[in-house]
């Protein structure tokens, strides 16, 4: 990043004691035959020492491939999850076990189990950002890299229900036509950037393109060159002839876009609410810790323990998502 005067993030080198203990997972991963799987919005020290790092839908893909005993999963909880259910024979692992999410919680089984019932002859699409309760009761699964391919695989003649992120629904509404009836949940974290101070900072930096994630807030929508998942937008600003971007997605992909794009100007979309950097983070995503990744993997615990019938009926819509990725 070549300008000094943009509200960046900065990223501190790895400290000795880190680095350490960085050495010391690896030796865990090859002599437990474990394999970390890391979330873009991780801290910079855990996705050093992961095996794959990527969104949801490259993280689930890695999931349903791996041939390792253990799998650890340095995301939050839905994401642990999924990897559980892809794998029911292999021990999941998360680090911290309240390592939640907000727009997952705002889609309570019982609360969604009624709501489905009111509309019978709906299609059942929801966000992978969500409880195995909540699958199992869907017909597909869906994240922000399919869910445009999902929703136009679907009959018109078939009515819908997208759920839980209304946001992220209303943005497939507008491009693919569908009248779907939506939950009404979203994500704090996509929620929270201020469009007054995104325009003000656009203004103080023209030439920047906005980029956003489909989590976000119309108004945000609006204003931005592109709309894509985690992985589209750090794949946009890779192959774009543009140098300069503001960011509106959680801040933990600004390392990886720094680490790989070094020459370009890459500035975190400001947040409503003042924090220590500005911008839009997940307090879920940051309670992993590399010392946590340790524990976890050395002491083979917090595990994540899903019933064998919760397990099957979630795998199907989740099956059925993936066949349609590939």
């Amino acid at each position: 990043m070549n300008d000094k005067n943009f509200p960046a993030i900065h990223f501190d080198r790895v400290s000795s004691e880190n680095r350490s203990l960085q050495n010391e997972v690896k030796k865990l991963k090859e002599t437990k035959n474990a394999v970390i799987l890391a979330h873009y919005y991780q801290v910079p020290e855990i996705k050093q020492v992961a095996d794959f790092v990527g969104d949801s839908l490259e993280l689930a893909k890695k999931a349903a491939q791996s041939d390792a005993d253990i799998i650890v999963f340095a995301g939050v909880h839905f994401m642990a999850e999924t990897a559980k259910i892809l794998n029911p024979s292999k021990k999941v692992l998360l680090p911290d076990l309240k390592a939640g999410c907000s727009l997952a919680e705002s889609c309570e089984p019982a609360a969604f189990k009624k709501f489905v019932e009111d509309h019978p002859g709906h299609i059942v699409v929801t966000y992978i950002n969500c409880s195995a309760e909540i699958k199992a009761m869907s017909d597909i699964v869906c994240t922000s890299s399919n869910a445009e391919k999902i929703i136009r695989s679907i009959p018109e003649d078939i009515p819908i229900i997208f759920a839980p992120d209304r946001n992220l629904g209303k943005y497939l509404v507008e491009k693919t036509g569908r009248d779907m009836l939506l939950w009404d949940g979203a994500c704090l974290v996509h929620e929270a950037f201020s469009i007054d101070k995104l325009l003000a900072l656009h203004k103080k930096y023209p030439s920047a393109k906005i980029i956003a994630h489909p989590e976000s807030e119309s108004h945000i929508l609006k204003i931005a060159s592109y709309i894509g998942s985690t992985s589209g937008m750090l794949d946009h600003v890779t192959k774009s002839d543009h140098k300069t971007f503001i960011v509106a997605t959680e801040a933990g992909i600004l390392y990886e876009m720094q680490t790989h794009l070094p020459h370009k100007t890459l500035i975190p979309a400001p947040a409503k609410e003042n924090n220590s950097c500005a911008c839009s983070e997940c307090a879920y995503m940051k309670m992993n810790s590399l010392e946590k990744l340790y524990s976890c993997l050395n002491e083979e615990t917090p595990e994540i323990r899903l019933k064998e019938t919760l397990i099957k009926k979630a795998r199907g819509p989740i099956d059925r998502m993936l066949a349609l990725s590939k």
